[in-house]
């Protein structure tokens, strides 16, 4: 009798000790549950850019760190300035990251967009074949462009109305040149694209100093005219106007207009390719405004 009460004791302890376990772990795994929230699915954001942010390569450097900040999936979409601007002005793009002053100053004017900040500037350059055929070298842009013309030497323009090919026309019309004739070769391609073809064709061509330095290695071409204050080339974003364009993504707008001006993405667009070419490809203007 004793044995048989021993036993079921026994058993009756072991039995609530297994399911005070169970419950115990039944408690753990239900808290872990709710620490391991699902994370919300991403929404979605179209940037409408120059493509000489995307062929720096600052895009790829900068862009998957405000996507992971706040979980949003950017649509990059990288054409000249002009077409970045049409796509804001029918509510196409979400955020505009462009490099054409007056451009930008009418799109706001025109109430296209709801707020435009500085984010940075670098400059223009006048590149072209060592050998130099039109002896522009350290001219002034407008008196290099009026040799080229006067030479016939080859001349690539990009022709898609972007912000380069918008600072080229106005310094043509400087050199008091229209440019016309086999020797201007209009590409419809974005910078990277019309560098490559000047190599090609051991032309002269107009390009943004961060291009031409982040292509350098695959170029022939060497620097001939720089540092004039005509060539300085700022860049802007602007976020589209919700009120004007109510499908518009305009809280991932505002937040990225506010994340590509602040302190910490301002020094990341300053050291941005210091390791790689030497140099800074672009100089950080929120803080400042541009000079």
């Amino acid at each position: 009798m004793r044995f048989k009460q021993s036993f079921l004791l026994k058993a009756g302890i072991t039995l609530v000790l297994v399911v005070l376990a169970t419950g115990l772990f039944g408690c753990t795994t239900k808290k872990e549950v709710k620490k391991e929230k699902p994370k919300p699915p991403a929404t979605s954001m179209i940037l409408a850019t120059t493509t000489s942010t995307q062929d720096t390569g600052l895009l790829d450097e900068i862009v998957p760190k405000f996507e992971e900040k706040y979980n949003v999936k950017v649509k990059t979409i990288a054409v000249g300035t002009g077409e970045a601007i049409a796509m804001g002005e029918k509510g196409d793009a979400d955020v505009l990251l462009v490099h054409s002053r007056k451009s930008e100053d009418k799109f706001m004017a025109d109430g296209n967009g709801s707020v435009r900040k500085d984010v940075m500037y670098n400059d223009f350059i006048i590149i072209g074949s060592e050998k130099d055929p039109a002896g522009i070298k350290g001219q002034v842009p407008s008196k290099a462009l009026a040799a080229i013309a006067a030479a016939g030497s080859p001349f690539i323009n990009r022709g898609d109305a972007s912000g380069t090919d918008k600072k080229e026309k106005d310094l043509w019309t400087k050199a008091g040149v229209t440019p016309s004739g086999d020797w201007y070769i209009k590409t419809g391609q974005g910078m990277g694209e019309s560098a490559r073809v000047a190599n090609e064709k051991q032309a002269y061509i107009l390009i943004d100093r961060g291009t031409y330095l982040s292509l350098k290695k695959t170029l022939k071409l060497v620097i001939l005219v720089e540092g004039q204050k005509e060539l300085f080339n700022p860049y802007g974003v602007i976020a589209v106007n919700p009120a004007k364009f109510p499908k518009v993504n305009n809280k991932d707008a505002m937040n990225f207009v506010n994340w590509i001006t602040s302190a910490e993405v301002q020094k990341m667009i300053g050291d941005f390719g210091k390791k790689k070419y030497g140099q800074a490809l672009f100089t950080p203007s929120a803080a400042t405004g541009n000079p």
